[in-house]
């Protein structure tokens, strides 16, 4: 099995990716526009884009684009691709048993694609797909990637929701270019298959690929993500949304991705 002989010789140690963006070594141009528009909302947080055909990144806040944060659901990109490579699940379509547990959010509480537990962010189908794979597979595919802090712990279904892993904006964005160019330690199937998965909407003049995240830690400390990419024409725009606040009204929910809607209008690359 392919994924005992990446634990069993440790491809994933070698270093095989850059861990952080190439923004590193390249000049962030500002977005006043995107930082008056998250400042509008009465958030703290940070908005970075990368256009593929400028080569160039922009920011809301050029300074801050490596501050770490909680993943969320955003780590289900990556969870993804490490439960199809180890074989947990055969495809998108492959149907994952609900547990029986009734939970708050009923829409989970059933049987359902990977497709559809990705769409409708079930925590608990993911939950169940991690701790198939395991701690120690799990920790060397992470680790291989460069994904975030590449701290597992607080627990093998938690490390992404209240645990200890963190990611920037920029590393953010270096897994999805990294995904969209296929240059991941995946599969070209599995690579694809996340790209499909992804698709938030399919038009003639663009598709969107983005996944949501949303934390609450300690003292109702929460932490919202959209991360993506929109293809459109000739080019595409990968971004990184992330915005946190203490305790905030019911207006949290929906400004990460108003915000990110937003600003890439502005940049042209949504309509």
């Amino acid at each position: 099995m392919i994924w005992r002989n990446w634990v069993a010789v440790g491809l994933f140690s070698v270093g095989l990716l850059q861990t952080s963006l190439a923004c590193a070594e390249t000049e962030i141009v500002g977005l006043p526009y995107a930082r008056s528009v998250i400042e509008t909302t009465g958030y703290q947080g940070n908005l970075l884009v990368y256009d593929m055909n400028e080569g160039r990144y922009f920011a809301a806040f050029t300074d801050d684009v490596e501050q770490q944060h909680i993943p969320a659901s955003t780590f289900k990109i990556m969870s993804s691709l490490v439960v199809l490579e180890a074989g947990a699940v055969a495809d998108a379509d492959t149907v994952l048993a609900w547990d029986g547990v009734t939970r708050s959010r009923a829409e989970t509480n059933a049987d359902m694609s990977l497709r559809s537990a990705f769409r409708l962010s079930s925590v608990p189908h993911y939950q169940a797909m991690v701790r198939q794979v395991g701690e120690q597979a799990m920790q060397a595919a992470i680790s291989g990637v460069g994904y975030g802090n590449e701290d597992i712990g607080g627990g093998i279904d938690q490390f992404w929701l209240t645990g200890d892993l963190r990611i920037s904006p920029a590393q953010q964005i270096n897994l999805l270019q990294r995904l969209y160019q296929d240059e991941l330690p995946f599969s070209t199937q599995t690579m694809q298959t996340v790209r499909d998965i992804m698709v938030v909407e399919n038009t003639p003049d663009y598709v969107l690929r983005a996944k949501t995240g949303l934390a609450v830690g300690d003292e109702e400390e929460y932490t919202g993500w959209w991360v993506g990419w929109v293809e459109h024409g000739d080019n595409v725009t990968f971004f990184a949304t992330v915005l946190t606040a203490t305790a905030p009204d019911s207006g949290f929910i929906p400004a990460r991705l108003s915000v990110t809607r937003d600003v890439l209008r502005e940049l042209g690359a949504l309509p």
